[in-house]
């Protein structure tokens, strides 16, 4: 006959020799610990790599060239200091480059500049009167700052293949395209 047993929540359904094991592993000494977190060092997450084309201007393909060779020079350098954290992320950026050199779509700028293409330079006015100029490229040559945006982003979506005169969402607001070059 068997009979009815209640095991408290707490205490999970596990053998006594499990339970001593690890309420032994709780008491180690955290000197065997710390030796090993020494040489430990954490593999780094890759990058992100985006889902959209890679699509690129010529100049952002030698972006992406130059930031490969950089990355590949500190993994040299990190392997030669012995620094495990740095070589780490080091390798890190180099995966990251090496697959979007591997995936790069080189767009020529467009000789057509009745619509708004991949590489095209556009002058908008928005609603408040503003005027900016911006070229569309690839995502890692974006800056806006320098006027240039990612394919990608919301106000490029809304110009590639509008014309001049055409009014598209720009923000809070809208813009009218002025030029395109």
């Amino acid at each position: 006959m068997q009979r009815n047993m209640v095991r408290p929540a707490a205490m999970p359904s596990i053998g006594m020799a499990h339970r001593s094991f690890v309420a032994y592993l709780f008491r180690m000494s955290s000197a065997f610990v710390k030796e090993q977190d020494d040489n430990f060092v954490e593999e780094l997450p890759d990058r992100p790599i985006s889902k959209h084309p890679n699509d690129v201007t010529e100049a952002g393909l030698a972006l992406i060239e130059q930031a490969l060779e950089k990355a590949r020079a500190e993994v040299a350098a990190a392997q030669e200091a012995g620094d495990r954290n740095e070589l780490a992320r080091a390798k890190r950026d180099m995966r990251y480059w090496m697959a979007r050199q591997a995936t790069a779509h080189v767009v020529r700028p467009p000789t057509d500049h009745s619509v708004v293409h991949f590489a095209s330079r556009v002058t908008i006015v928005r609603d408040d009167g503003r005027r900016q100029t911006f070229r569309i490229v690839g995502e890692d040559e974006a800056d806006p700052s320098k006027g240039s945006i990612s394919h990608v982003a919301p106000l490029a979506r809304s110009l590639l293949g509008k014309k001049v005169g055409d009014t598209v969402s720009a923000g809070q607001g809208s813009a009218e395209i002025v030029s395109i070059e």
